[in-house]
């Protein structure tokens, strides 16, 4: 079969079928007038050439008819060969239409015309079924809303991988560093001020404020040091206030400022100091009581809503509600840092309340617009 017949339309495709199905309805009209010419010749008593039949049998006795074969059993559709159509198609076109319906009874693939064929039923079905065998081959091209589907699922996939294994934003590594050295540094004893006993720094929920105090200052490097100023450290402290606040500690060493987990200790003691206040002694011998931020009752309207405070003689005075609420923390952090750091502006001090209160979310956009100011952390 040429290549001009593997690509025709469809509405060739069409019209050859129904020429099919037309020759095979002139194929099925001829065999039936043949069939009932035949009866006809036979019920006269006339022979196919013309001329009377004679009966061998005596008179009046009936004459025998022929025996009818009985029809072979048609093979099923499916065993009938590939080619069945191809013949139809492919062989050279007879010169006359009725040569082309009745020539095609002796081909390999057709009903034999010695039995009895199939009905046109049949026929039709099978060349409905059958087919050309390049027409099952051949592949329907995908339609656009499929592919617009199939565009559209991949795009979906492709979106749902970005987000699932997209890293999620955090604290830079150092954190986790400092973070295990502030639980060390929170066994001493001697944290919590005196005698108040204010362990803000240390607390459960807010202990946070050591290493956020770090990483603003010194960008959680121990080994930090600022000539102008004189302080060294991961929590950076002149020497000789580090030394000051560490004889308080009693530690069983002497203070190294370029130690992290000394340097975390003084800060801690310092910051609750600036919180709570201290009681020390006078060069007269006399205790001295240093307020810390809590002793002023408009500071304690600030972090717990209420001006309450509470007084006892020798001890700096507190706020009578703790400070528990998120902007009341918030707010005691950015005071004790501008404490803290002598000369920090509000703007750093917000900063600080920011990364504070997110301890637990760095993703969050204002946290992460803070950590890329910062440059010397690592």
């Amino acid at each position: 079969m040429t290549n001009e017949f593997e690509n025709f339309n469809d509405h060739d495709e069409e019209w050859l079928n129904e020429l099919e199905l037309r020759a095979t309805d002139l194929e099925n009209e001829l065999f039936d007038w043949r069939e009932a010419h035949a009866r006809e010749l036979a019920d006269s008593g006339y022979g196919r050439d013309g001329t009377p039949r004679r009966s061998d049998g005596r008179p009046g006795m009936l004459r025998a008819q022929p025996r009818r074969t009985p029809p072979r059993p048609a093979r099923p559709l499916d065993d009938q060969p590939d080619e069945t159509l191809h013949h139809v198609i492919e062989d050279e076109e007879p010169d006359d239409d009725l040569t082309r319906i009745t020539g095609t009874g002796g081909q390999p693939g057709w009903p034999d015309p010695g039995r009895r064929r199939p009905s046109a039923q049949q026929r039709t079905q099978a060349l409905i079924d059958r087919g050309r065998r390049s027409s099952r081959r051949a592949r329907k091209p995908k339609s656009r809303k499929t592919v617009l589907i199939a565009a559209g699922v991949a795009a979906l996939i492709t979106v749902a991988a970005v987000f699932i294994f997209r890293p999620s934003p955090g604290w830079p590594p150092s954190v986790a560093t400092v973070q295990s050295q502030i639980e060390t540094a929170c066994q001493n004893p001697n944290i919590a001020s005196e005698p108040a006993q204010v362990n803000f720094a240390c607390g459960k929920d807010t202990s946070q404020i050591l290493w956020v105090f770090a990483l603003m200052t010194s960008g959680d490097n121990p080994q930090y040091t600022d000539a102008k100023t004189g302080r060294q450290g991961l929590e950076p402290i002149t020497p000789t206030q580090g030394g000051q606040v560490a004889w308080s500690l009693n530690m069983h060493h002497p203070y190294n400022p370029l130690d992290p987990v000394d340097s975390l200790q003084v800060a801690a003691r310092a910051i609750n100091n600036i919180i709570g206040g201290a009681t020390l002694t006078g060069t007269n011998g006399k205790p001295v009581v240093q307020p810390g931020l809590e002793g002023d009752p408009g500071n304690c309207v600030k972090y717990t809503g209420s001006s309450a405070i509470v007084s006892h003689p020798g001890f700096p005075s507190l706020c009578a509600q703790p400070v528990i609420s998120t902007t009341g923390q918030a707010a005691l952090v950015a005071d004790t840092y501008r404490q803290w750091v002598v000369g920090a502006t509000a703007a750093s001090a917000y900063d600080v309340s920011v990364l504070f209160s997110n301890a637990s979310n760095p993703g969050n956009p204002q946290v992460q617009a803070i950590l890329n100011t910062l440059t010397n952390v690592k």
